[in-house]
C-alpha cells in the first residue's frame, strides 16, 4: 500500500506559469470546461495542469528516464495523454490546492494527501484513446492566486508577477461567421499609457497575437487582421475602462476597470510545490474506482462539481515504481 514516503515532490520555478499561460492562450478557443464558471477561472486550472506537466517532463529528464511527448495534448484535442513511459501513454491528473490551510497540512504532514481522492471525470473513463495497460498518473499542486483587486495589488507592491486578462464574449472569440472582424480600433480612458497584448485567430484559424500601445484617450487601429478575438491582456492594473471596436460586428466591446472573472482576472499561478503521488493502470482504475456523483467532499474540494470516479491516494501504486518500469522497457526493446 503507498505511504507518505512513496510520495515525489517537484519544485516549482516561475517558468513553469510562463509555459501554462502560453498553452493555456492558445488553447482558449478550444477549451471545453466541464465543471462551469467562469474562462478565467478554467484557464487557471489549464495553467496549473500544464505546469505539473512540464515539471514532471523536467524531472524525467533529471532522472534519465526515457519519454516520448509525441501524444502530448494539442490546443485542438484536450484530454490527450501527456506523456509516454515503458510504451505506455500516461494522462497526468493533477488537483490544484490553494487553500492555505490545506497547504500548510500538506507541507507539514505530507500523509493527509493518503486521504485524497484520485478523481477522474466519469466522461473521460468512456474514451476510447486509453488501452487498458496505460497509466493514470496522479499528482497535486500547490500554489496560491491573487483573483481579487486587493490580491492583485499585494502582489504588484510585492513584486510578485501577475497575468491580467479579460477573456473575449463568444460573439467575437467564436463568431457564428467566419470572417475577418475588420479593422479593430482601440481606446483607453486611463491617463496613463496603456500596453496590451491582444490575442485571437487568422483567417486559417491559426493563433495569432499583436502588441498595441495606447496613449490616454488615443484611438489605434490594431496592426493585424483577426478572425476571432480571444483575450486582451494588460501590462497593469487597468484603472479606467478600455474599449475595442469591430466594424464587422458593428460593436465595441467596453472592458471596466474592475478584477473579476467577467472583467480583468489575473491568470498567474504561484506555484510552490507538485506532489507525485502515484498511479494506476486504466485497468486497475476503472475496477477499482466507485462513482462519485457531483457535489460530493473531497479532501481537495468542498464538494465536486462534476461526475467522477475516485479511490483514496492509498490505493494508488508508487511513482518510482513506474519509472523502473519504464527503464526496464527501455533496456528491453533498445
Amino acid at each position: 500500500m503507498l505511504s507518505a514516503q512513496d510520495f515525489i515532490t517537484l519544485p516549482y520555478t516561475p517558468d513553469l506559469t510562463r509555459g501554462g499561460i502560453q498553452y493555456a492562450l492558445r488553447s482558449l478557443p478550444y477549451t471545453y470546461d466541464r465543471m462551469g464558471g467562469a474562462r478565467t477561472t478554467r484557464m487557471r486550472r489549464i495553467v496549473g495542469g500544464i505546469a505539473a506537466e512540464l515539471a514532471f517532463r523536467r524531472y524525467l529528464g533529471a532522472q534519465e528516464v526515457p519519454f516520448d511527448t509525441q501524444g502530448a495534448t494539442p490546443f485542438t484535442e484536450p484530454d490527450r495523454y501527456d506523456v509516454a513511459l515503458g510504451g505506455r501513454r500516461v494522462d497526468l491528473k493533477s488537483t490544484f490546492i490553494t487553500s492555505r490551510q490545506k497547504i500548510s497540512r500538506i507541507l507539514h504532514h505530507p500523509a493527509v494527501l493518503l486521504e485524497a481522492a484520485a478523481l477522474v471525470p466519469s466522461d473521460q473513463m468512456d474514451t476510447e484513446r486509453f488501452r487498458p495497460r496505460d497509466i493514470y498518473l496522479f499528482a497535486f499542486l500547490l500554489g496560491l492566486v491573487a483573483s481579487h483587486r486587493a490580491a492583485v495589488q499585494q502582489a504588484l507592491q510585492a513584486e510578485q508577477p501577475v497575468y491580467l486578462l479579460h477573456a473575449m464574449p463568444p460573439r467575437w472569440a467564436s463568431p457564428a461567421h467566419w470572417r475577418s472582424l475588420g479593422a479593430l480600433a482601440l481606446k483607453s480612458e486611463a491617463p496613463q499609457e496603456a500596453h496590451l497584448t491582444i490575442g485571437g485567430q487568422d483567417a486559417r484559424r491559426k493563433f495569432r497575437s499583436t502588441e498595441v500601445h495606447l496613449l490616454p484617450g488615443q484611438r489605434v487601429r490594431c496592426p493585424q487582421e483577426f478572425h476571432s478575438l480571444v483575450f486582451i491582456h494588460s501590462r497593469h492594473l487597468p484603472t479606467r475602462r478600455l474599449g475595442i471596436y469591430s466594424p464587422a460586428l458593428e460593436e465595441t466591446c467596453l472592458i471596466p476597470p474592475l478584477i473579476s472573472p467577467q472583467a480583468w482576472d489575473n491568470i498567474w499561478v504561484y506555484g510552490m510545490r507538485i506532489v507525485l503521488a502515484g498511479y494506476l493502470t486504466k485497468r486497475e482504475f476503472r475496477s477499482k474506482a466507485k462513482r462519485l456523483p457531483p457535489g460530493s467532499r473531497t479532501f481537495q474540494y468542498a464538494y465536486t462539481r462534476t461526475e467522477n470516479f475516485a479511490l483514496p491516494v492509498r490505493a494508488l501504486r508508487p511513482v518510482a515504481e513506474l519509472l523502473q518500469s519504464a527503464r526496464t522497457w527501455q533496456a528491453r526493446t533498445g
